[in-house]
Parts: structure tokens; sequence; C-alpha cells
């Protein structure tokens, strides 16, 4: 394998076979290519892209890199969920207890903060004591006993992948719509999942705005999955302001907690049965997308769901009594009011203002080198075209000391702006795409 004329032949809009994808990506893993290699032909893919056939093979070269978790001997469906990003969201604590609570294995591996965005990794660590780094055999007997594991990418699971992202970073190539499918699905295919389902972010605060990319991305995991005998279904929902009301780690541990308990934000609770409904078709454990969403109400008022979630904290090393006492979660040292300066309107609650408010308050990383504080964040009062009137509260800073509540002061002075008209938002929920098409999606009348 010669590697600059493989280069060469992409550079000029040709493609390259499954086997030379596969010899590439395999030695690329096992140091046997340099970067400077890997980083011209990640380039040329930026301007040439890949096809269909090159896309499934650089998937099957990533998965191929590294191990499996086998699932194959469970009788019962294996069911994931991927976001494509954003801030307060915190779907992924309440629907993998959730689903699993209802007869699915949930083998859930997440990511941590990426830019703007919130990390659920990050989020679940705010929990004492909790280990996202389980080992494939860990992982494995954990879902065995009681249904569920919520892990990060281990090092046996797709290292290729690994390198080549953070390749990819380093040599501004990340938006590139195949290898964001390929990254993504080599994961998640690798977890033996009989259905996954995608949450594919719009709005200004999404990792991809503009809701035409998210959507060709969704169509390409949906071909990835199609292909490998796996079936796929996407929602579009929206990034146009955060979602929920607390945005920050432990915060958000907390109103996960409080949304198990049957008291969560009519906005976070809409998206997550949305996509856990689907979850539930996809498993066969719902007969409709009605009977998906009163099995769920159901598992939450029974206290199903929350029993779920204090098993997977125990079973991961976190203290379970968080479940009954949130004072045991870190928190930060001061607190501050933020209220509307002015009668009028709500013009908008800007997400990735918020996320990267964060960051500047330490609740995010600049650097991976970074400690974050759990405890910090915010907790925002209101939404978009909410009228209020001057002194009412539209967000609590939570800062460890002056600095970040001056900072978070002047975050949110930027991030919700009141005006004399009402700002509008994007539908929280909007379309649904499967292998068959794109078309709206409707909310059941439950």
């Amino acid at each position: 394998m010669i590697v600059p004329r493989l280069i060469e032949r992409k550079r000029d809009g040709g493609r390259l076979e499954p086997g030379e994808w596969h010899e590439l990506i395999q030695s690329y893993a096992t140091n046997g290519i340099p970067d400077y290699q890997i980083s011209a032909l990640l380039m040329a893919i930026f301007f040439r892209g890949l096809d269909r056939e090159e896309m499934n093979a650089v998937t099957d070269a990533m998965i191929d890199s590294g191990a499996r978790l086998d699932l194959s001997h469970l009788t019962i469906p294996r069911l994931d969920k991927h976001s494509t990003g954003g801030v307060g969201d915190k779907v992924s604590l309440i629907l993998a207890p959730l689903i699993a609570s209802l007869g699915a294995a949930v083998p859930m591996m997440s990511g941590r903060g990426l830019g703007h965005t919130g990390g659920t990794l990050d989020k679940l660590e705010a929990i004492p004591g909790f280990r996202t780094d389980l080992t494939l055999d860990a992982a494995r007997k954990q879902i065995d006993r009681i249904g569920c594991a919520l892990i990060g990418q281990t090092n046996e699971i797709a290292p290729a992948d690994r390198k080549i992202y953070a390749l990819r970073d380093a040599t501004a190539t990340v938006e590139i719509v195949p290898l964001i499918a390929a990254s993504i699905m080599s994961k998640k295919l690798a977890e033996g999942l009989t259905g996954l389902v995608l949450d594919v972010k719009e709005g200004s605060g999404a990792f991809l705005p503009a809701a035409e990319r998210g959507i060709t991305l969704a169509k390409a995991m949906i071909q990835l999955g199609e292909d490998r005998g796996c079936p796929v279904v996407a929602l579009v929902t929206a990034m146009d302001r955060p979602l929920g009301r607390a945005c920050g780690n432990a915060i958000e541990v907390k109103e996960s907690i409080d949304a198990l308990r049957g008291n969560g934000p009519d906005d976070l609770m809409e998206v997550t049965f949305a996509l856990a409904a689907e979850m539930l078709l996809l498993g066969k454990i719902a007969s409709s997308h009605e009977d998906a969403w009163r099995q769920m109400r159901g598992a939450i008022s029974s206290g199903k769901a929350l029993d779920k979630f204090r098993q997977i904290v125990e079973a991961q090393g976190g203290d379970p009594r968080i479940i009954d006492d949130q004072s045991i979660l870190p928190a930060a040292q001061l607190t501050e009011k933020f209220v509307a300066p002015r009668d009028g309107f709500v013009r908008e609650v800007t997400p990735r203002t918020i996320g990267y408010g964060i960051i500047e308050i330490r609740g995010g990383r600049r650097t991976m080198e970074d400690t974050i504080d759990p405890g910090v964040g915010f907790v925002i009062d209101v939404k978009p075209g909410d009228p209020v009137r001057r002194g009412d509260l539209l967000a609590t800073i939570h800062a460890r000391d002056e600095a970040g509540i001056a900072a978070g002061r002047k975050v949110l002075k930027e991030a919700i702006p009141i005006g004399d008209e009402a700002g509008t938002c994007l539908p929280l929920v909007s379309r649904r795409i499967t292998s068959a098409g794109v078309a709206p999606w409707m909310k059941p009348a439950v």
C-alpha cells in the first residue's frame, strides 16, 4: 500500500476500495501510518466526500479495529439513543433507566462535553463515586444483571475512531458528514444493538445548526444501520433554547431525578418521551406511540424508572443516597438571582452562549486536561416569548466564587435579551426520519 497514491486518488475525485480503507485504518490504528498522511487524506475527503460503499467500508474498518460488546445471548431487545448534542440536554439520564425498566437492554455509550455542548459522562461523574470507565466485560455483566450500563468509549471499542477523531479536531475537518456518521455508528454498532434512535438537534445551539445538515447526517446513519440489520429512526428536535431548566452537571442530575419522580419540565419530558417511544417501538415492547407513552408514564408514576436509576448508580459505584438526598451532590459555593432589567418579552434564550458561559465559570473544559467544577451552572426560568416585568426572575447563577458570579451575569445579559416583541421557538420535535423518508412528527393523543 502506497499511501500517497491513495491520497492522490481521493484528492482527484476518485474512490478507494473497501480493502484499501480497511488496510489504511488498521495500519493507522497501530501507528503504521503517520498523522500527516492521514491529515492529508482527511482534507481530501473534506472536499471530495465519500460514497455509500466507502462510508460503509470506513465504518467496518473502525469497528474491526477493536472489540465488540457481545450481547447476542440476550433474548430482549438491545436499544440505544444518540444525540448530536445540546445545552441542558440530560435526556440520556432519564431515558436509559426508563427504557431498561420496561424490559429492554440499554448499553448506552456516551461522550464528554464538546465545544459548547454538555456531555453525559460529565453529568454522571457529578454523582459521587460514579464510574463510567467500565470494561466491556464489566458492562456486559452489569447489563445481564440489571439491563443497563452507562459507559464511556473504552480503549477496547473502535480505537481507530478515537485517533481519527482527534486528528479531525486538530485539522479543521470535523464537519465531514460521512465521517461523522461512521464515527458515531462504529461505536453504536459495536454495542450489538437491535435498534437505535437518533436525536438530531436543529437551531442556533445545535452542533449542525441547519436542519438540512442534520437530516443529511441522520440519513447517512440510517443507511449504515440498515446495511447491517440494525433499524435506525431519527427525530429532529429543537436546540434554539436550552432543554429543561438546569444547565450544568450536578444541577442537571438533580433535574433528571425530579423527572424520574414525575416532576420534570414539560419540554424535557416531551423530547424524552418522543425518543423513548421510538426505542420501545423498535424493540417491539410497545405496539403504538400511544401505547409507548402510556407505558412510560406508568413506569414513572409507579417508581419503576427511578428504582432502575438507583440500581445503575449503585452498580457503577455511585452513592445511591442521591436519589433521596440531593444535597449529597456537588453544589456551588455561591448563587445569585438574575432578574429582568425591564418590562417586556424574552426575545431568546441562546443555548450556545449559555453553553460557553458554563465553560467560562469552570463547569466545562477549554482543554481536555481541564478539571471541571460539577456544581456550577445556570438554572433558566424563562423561555423565548415569555412576558416579564422588571425584577422578575429570569435565571439563577451557580458559581464557585465572585468572579464566577460576575462572569455569569455577563453571560446571562447576553443570552436572555428582553425586548418589546416576543421571541419565537422552533417546535420541540418537528420531523421523524426513517429509511422510508422524512415525515412530520405528531405528538400522540394520550
